[in-house]
């Protein structure tokens, strides 16, 4: 899997060894993995040839989800999204939009979840500017990282409940 972990200092490298792939990007936090993500990013990977996933850095998560966030270190996290058979490569970020990759990377598409809309997406602009197409997949899951916490957190808290 560590073969697919790409550090940010080499992704100019992906279009000159993949020349003819279209070259799908997304990104996100991709902290408690869930079947919401899976489905995501294997219709995701199904828009082109090479599957870029890009990885928020856990100081990232935490300015965009709060302090108690990321539960998964960026590194397990990276090395779980390598691990599925629809991604092609990994990288991480430590900014909050994904545009300097975007710009560097220059991807055929970019590609977010159905909870955004182009008015919306903090990386509209720079996906315009190098001429990529921007691509909305609709969630098809009521499911959220946020959501599993707040469950197992209340799961926990309940006094009635025996635990072993």
């Amino acid at each position: 899997m560590v073969r697919k972990i790409l550090p940010p200092e080499n992704l100019n490298d992906i279009k000159s060894q993949h020349p003819e792939s279209r070259l799908v990007l997304t990104n996100g936090c991709f902290d408690l993995v869930h079947i919401g993500h899976i489905r995501y990013l294997t219709r995701a990977s199904r828009l082109g040839d090479l599957l870029l996933v890009a990885i928020n850095s856990d100081d990232s998560v935490r300015r965009l989800k709060g302090s108690g966030r990321p539960i998964v270190p960026l590194s397990e996290r990276m090395e779980i999204i390598s691990a599925l058979e629809m991604v092609d490569l990994v990288t991480p970020f430590s900014e909050l939009t994904c545009s300097r990759i975007i710009s560097e990377v220059r991807p055929d598409i970019y590609v977010k979840g159905g909870d955004y809309t182009s008015e919306s997406l903090p990386e509209a602009e720079t996906v315009r500017q190098i001429g990529a197409e921007l691509k909305f997949i609709p969630l098809t899951v009521e499911r959220s990282t946020s959501q599993m916490i707040q469950q197992i957190v209340s799961s926990h808290n309940r006094e009635d409940e025996v635990m072993p």
